[in-house]
């Protein structure tokens, strides 16, 4: 068993507001990942006294210790607890309850012997690698459902968070983690998994440099370092004059790209599970 974790900020003059980590039991027999991407709040008040990766990590840390303390727990059950323990530990300074209160995208999954479960929740990505090569991607795509024009409205948006007919995100509501996508495969049919924050998955859905499974074939030959350096790369082609492929006119991978950021924090965990 093999893992690679990699995340790279966006920019030096922010801090990454990306988590992730990869646990491995002391048995051996299964292991976890866990990533985060914080959402990056305007700079109007969020009710809140903490920044972003300081709720990553503190709801990244919890995930963490759960996925591999607690196998009698699922995901969702696990998610939920981890919000709820995060929340506590605000909940005397800050204002939970505002909309834009911290929050993020989580990507995560846990295997042992028989299974490999998986939970998805807002515009992260996991890849699952079946032993013939082939690759499923789980995704959340209700984001991708609302029209960019909506999007570009703060009001609009706040108006569709962690609301239904909208999209979600973990933020102080433990109940949302009923919402997020998960499953379960059996162990057999996974070979290796990769969990991506847009950032990292902007080589698919941004600049269609190849599919799902195109984008494994370089976690497998190059790592997740050699993903992200590729991202990079073609972000800073960008910078200098080069068209965006939506501006040449490619379709968005089921409608989930959205250039926010010319270079976006992010984050790849690539587990080789055999």
């Amino acid at each position: 068993m093999r893992t690679e974790t990699v995340t790279l900020p966006g920019s030096p003059e922010r801090p990454n507001e990306d988590w992730a980590a990869a646990a491995l039991p002391a048995s051996g027999a299964g292991g976890a990942v866990v990533v985060l991407d914080g959402v990056t709040p305007p700079v109007d008040d969020d009710g809140c006294v903490h920044d972003v990766p300081w709720y990553t990590a503190r709801l990244g840390g919890a995930l963490t210790e759960l996925s591999a303390s607690r196998p009698e727990m699922t995901l969702t059950e696990i998610l939920a607890a981890a919000i709820r323990r995060t929340a506590d530990a605000h909940r005397d300074t800050c204002d939970l309850s505002h909309v834009r209160t911290p929050q993020a995208t989580v990507s995560m999954a846990r295997w042992n012997g028989t299974t490999v479960e998986h939970l998805v929740l807002s515009d992260a990505v996991l890849l699952l690698q079946a032993p013939d090569g082939s690759v499923r991607a789980v995704l959340d795509d209700r984001l991708a459902r609302i029209p960019d024009e909506t999007l570009r409205s703060l009001e609009a948006t706040d108006l569709l968070r962690n609301r239904e007919g909208g999209f979600f995100t973990a933020a102080a509501d433990p109940a949302v983690a009923e919402l997020a996508v998960t499953g379960t495969t059996p162990r057999s049919g996974v070979r290796a998994l990769a969990a991506l924050t847009d950032g990292a998955a902007r080589w698919v859905e941004l600049f269609r440099e190849g599919d799902w499974a195109d984008c494994f074939g370089v976690l497998d030959k190059e790592g997740a370092h050699g993903l992200l350096r590729r991202v990079r790369a073609l972000e800073t082609r960008s910078e200098g004059g080069a068209p965006w492929p939506q501006e040449q006119g490619a379709p968005a991978t089921a409608g989930r790209v959205r250039r926010w950021k010319l270079h976006d924090d992010a984050t790849a965990v690539y587990a080789l599970l055999s």
